[in-house]
Formats: C-alpha cells, sequence, structure tokens
C-alpha cells in the first residue's frame, strides 16, 4: 500500500459529493488500503477517498482504542438519536486546527465491505461524530460548514496563520 497526498483546504474537491461504489474489485481493495496508509501518516482517525482528491463513497475509520481500521463503502446513516454531543473535529485537509462541532449521540450506519456485502453499525460517542463527519465529506459539505459563520471565518484565519507561518505541515 502507499501513502497518497492529501488535498488541502480550500481545495473545491473538498465540496464535490462522491460517487458511490459500484465495482468491488482488486482495486477498491488497494485504495483502502492506501486510505489506512495515509490516514496513519497524516496522522488522523478518519479519512475518506474525497480527501485524496478521489470522487468515491469510501471511508476509513480507526478510533486510537481500535485494533484494526473500519472500512465502509457507500456508508448512509440511516438512524440518529435525538441526544446531541459536541466534541472537537478537525480534518486531515486542515491540519493544525479543531473546533467543536454538535452532532448525534449516536447512530446506526448502512454500508457495505469490500466484498460488497450489506452491513450496519451501531456507533456513539466520538465513533458516532467520525461517521457523521466522514459522510458529510462524502457529500460534499466540509466540516468548517457545520460552524456558524463567525467561527468559520475565525477558523480559516487561524489556518491561515498557521500555514503562512509554517506550524503546520503542508
Amino acid at each position: 500500500m502507499a501513502v497518497r497526498p492529501i488535498i488541502r483546504f480550500p481545495n473545491p474537491l473538498l465540496r464535490a459529493v462522491a460517487e458511490p461504489v459500484k465495482l468491488f474489485d482488486s482495486d477498491l481493495q488497494g485504495l483502502a488500503g492506501d486510505l489506512v496508509d495515509t490516514m496513519h501518516a497524516a496522522p488522523g482517525i478518519g479519512i475518506t477517498a474525497p480527501h485524496i482528491g478521489i470522487l468515491r463513497r469510501l471511508v476509513v475509520i480507526q478510533l486510537p482504542s481500535a485494533a484494526k481500521p473500519g472500512i465502509y463503502v457507500n456508508p448512509s446513516v440511516i438512524q440518529a438519536s435525538t441526544e446531541m454531543i459536541r466534541l472537537a473535529e478537525g480534518s486531515v485537509s486542515m491540519p493544525g486546527v479543531t473546533e467543536d462541532i454538535e452532532r448525534h449521540a449516536r447512530i446506526i450506519v448502512r454500508y457495505q465491505d469490500l466484498d460488497g456485502n450489506e452491513q450496519f453499525e451501531n456507533a456513539d460517542g466520538l465513533l458516532a461524530v467520525c461517521h457523521q463527519h466522514e459522510i458529510d465529506q462524502l457529500d460534499g459539505l466540509f466540516w468548517t460548514h457545520r460552524l456558524t459563520p463567525l467561527r468559520r471565518d475565525r477558523l480559516v484565519k487561524r489556518y491561515g496563520k498557521l500555514m503562512r507561518t509554517s506550524q503546520t505541515p503542508r
């Protein structure tokens, strides 16, 4: 597998809607492996194919407590709790900045595995937030657009300053 270059904010590909995966083959398995390697190198706990410029509905998530990454093809949230939680979020495409975002505390995700088999996952807490964050990315909704305009503007300015002063990898 390989570490691929991550596209950076404000690249317009980060606002593009990813296409469903229809072919479950060795190329998809290779892409998933590359996403795992790229996520670990970033470092991050979640990544999508659009983060490396490939507009396909493929997500990899690995929380610090997980032994191995979860790979989700064509994921969607099919049920969400009314209870909400607020956690700090960031992106491998916008390293060095985070901001608190409110999301559903518990969800059920429907997805396909690398063989095309339909699966379901109950997620709560950080895992639920990661799923919602990455599925938003597949839908062309970059995480900063969950912020109020004022908080988003401040975050973008903070990120710009980090990039100008080289306090974060490009």
